[in-house]
């Protein structure tokens, strides 16, 4: 099986994926999993779409992740990961995707505006 490529992206964080088939290990920027993400609970999020396929110790992923923060880069990788499994198999799309791992999730930050502390808030308004 040849490398199958994919691209996630979340907030910031853009992950590109480079799956072939292999024992299960994925690797994020030249490091482990569970070194990359010392947190389980973004650990599950990566794994998600492996899990639900039932293909955690098929395949072996590289990553390459940049940009946003911790939370961003997960998801991005996991949108990754399931377009990449897609790629492989595509009737697996509907199980992907009635998990909603097939959605990207297009919520950006609002950029703050000129004579406001923030994006939405207003300094206090005083009459006199």
């Amino acid at each position: 099986m040849e490398v199958i490529n994919a691209l996630g992206r979340r907030k910031a964080a853009v992950a590109r994926v480079y799956v072939k088939e292999g024992a299960g290990n994925i690797t994020i920027n030249g490091r482990e999993l569970n070194v990359y993400f010392p947190s389980s609970i973004l650990q599950y999020v990566v794994k998600q779409p492996l899990e639900k396929l039932g293909v955690t110790e098929k395949y072996d992923i590289k990553v390459n992740l940049d940009g946003g923060g911790f939370k961003g880069q997960a998801e991005a990788l996991r949108l990754a990961i399931a377009r990449a499994l897609v790629k492989i198999n595509p009737e697996d799309k509907a199980a992907l995707k009635a998990e909603g791992f097939m959605t990207r999730d297009a919520r950006e930050v609002e950029r703050k505006k000129p004579g406001q502390p923030k994006a939405r808030r207003h300094f206090q308004f005083s009459k006199r």
